[in-house]
């Protein structure tokens, strides 16, 4: 039987990438298509094409890629690197953003509502703030009845005869209920209450005997001064200069003696029951007042009405960074990116190759290197990736810092062997 000749209609691949790629095709191919309104980023994809060429002798051999495929690799490259670089960027800013403006993002990672809009925020040098400290530190300004995120609130209770305890909770609970105290005036805490326990802060009382003038005759001690270095004196017409906080010393002493010498009365709480001694008579202040605070939720606003953050940047996740535009990437990063889109090619050419690991000819075979491929390919995203990672990790703020400090070390060293010379006249 005689061997038939042969006639292909081509000698060439069905598809095999050419030597060099067009701006104007980029865009129609792009998967996400995120920057497909940049002209230097068009440039660029389409350059990438010779790149690649070139790296996979497509002169020698056919490559069988489509433009489109390396377009597509150039942009999932530049994303990459934005996605690294905005990283590095999420651990400096983080400290100084938490609680700041935040936005929402579209299915590209493209800030689309607030007032951060094409603000490019991971492109900013944020300004050193202490807001998650000063957070912490409002938490601890209510413990000591100071400013705070939550306010103290004024509750009233008037005192039965014979009756030693009180339920400071349901008389608390009760009023937040109504809207109004047992003197029938609104209070501020009305329907913010419910299931919540009330945190006792101060229980207090006053008399109308109960008064002190800090200066002049017959007010307390009929004497004023610092009661011991500074002297003692009671006339009006007589003053002596001291320094304010010494008036103010004064002022907590006498406030302190009214309640530890005027007072006959003392209390317990436990589990915000109050009992109070000694058992109330027809003689007991009618009228005890409790401040209090209730313990708000930390994802809710404050109650004052005051932005505190809380709907804000918590996290990496709504730190407002969006993808970093293309014109913005140095040459640093565009070498980068050129890289690890030719490993990203291979990877595809690997893939494609591996559907068939040996293409028959006649009176032979051909054997295709579509593992060594993958293999290769992964290795150089992996090294790419670590080398980014590497360099971005040392030039973190801290490390900056760092690094200053080690300067300036050195150079008070070098200072040091700085021979000093002796002048003679």
């Amino acid at each position: 039987m005689a061997v038939p000749t042969l006639t292909p209609v081509s000698t060439l691949s069905a598809v095999a990438l050419s030597s060099a790629g067009n701006p104007s095709d980029v865009a129609l191919t792009l998967p996400f298509g995120i920057y497909s309104l940049s002209a230097p980023f068009l440039s660029g994809a389409a350059d990438q094409v010779a790149y690649v060429y070139k790296k996979l002798g497509g002169d020698v051999l056919d490559i069988e890629l489509t433009t489109g495929n390396v377009y597509a690799a150039y942009e999932e490259a530049v994303l990459e690197y934005s996605y690294l670089v905005n990283l590095h960027q999420a651990v400096n800013a983080l400290p100084s953003m938490l609680g700041k403006t935040t936005g929402s993002f579209n299915q590209d990672g493209e800030i689309v509502t607030g007032s951060l809009v094409g603000a490019n925020v991971a492109l900013k040098y944020p300004k050193y703030s202490l807001d998650y400290f000063r957070n912490i530190g409002k938490a601890f300004a209510l413990e000591g009845g100071l400013s705070s995120n939550d306010p103290i609130y004024s509750a009233s209770l008037s005192t039965v005869e014979s009756v030693q305890d009180y339920d400071l909770q349901d008389i608390i609970e009760s009023a937040s209920v109504s809207g109004i105290d047992v003197n029938g005036n609104a209070v501020p805490y009305a329907g913010k209450v419910g299931t919540k326990k009330a945190i006792i802060r101060k229980v207090f009382y006053r008399t109308p005997a109960s008064m002190w003038r800090f200066f002049g005759y017959y007010g307390g001690l009929n004497a004023i001064g610092n009661l011991s270095s500074y002297g003692q004196y009671a006339d009006d017409s007589s003053f002596e200069v001291i320094p304010t906080w010494q008036n103010k010393l004064q002022a907590m002493a006498y406030e302190t003696a009214i309640y530890t010498r005027n007072s006959h009365y003392s209390y317990e709480i436990k589990n915000n029951k109050l009992r109070l001694f000694p058992v109330p008579t027809i003689a007991t202040p009618l009228v005890f007042w409790v401040e209090f605070s209730i313990p708000s939720d930390p994802w809710t606003e404050s109650e004052q009405g005051v932005d505190t953050g809380v709907n804000g940047v918590n996290n990496m996740n709504t730190l407002p960074f969006a993808n970093i535009p293309y014109d913005s990437i140095n040459s640093i990063g565009k070498q980068w990116i050129r890289r690890y889109a030719l490993a990203i090619c291979k990877e595809i050419l690997g893939q494609i190759r591996s559907k068939f690991s040996t293409l028959p000819i006649p009176g032979e075979s051909v054997t295709l290197n579509g593992p060594a491929l993958l293999t290769e390919a992964a290795t150089e995203k992996k090294e790419l990736r670590d080398e980014l990672k590497t360099i971005l990790a040392e030039m973190t703020y801290p490390k900056v810092v760092e690094q200053q400090a080690v300067m300036s070390d050195n150079l008070q060293k070098v200072g040091q062997k700085i021979p000093v010379l002796v002048f003679v006249g």
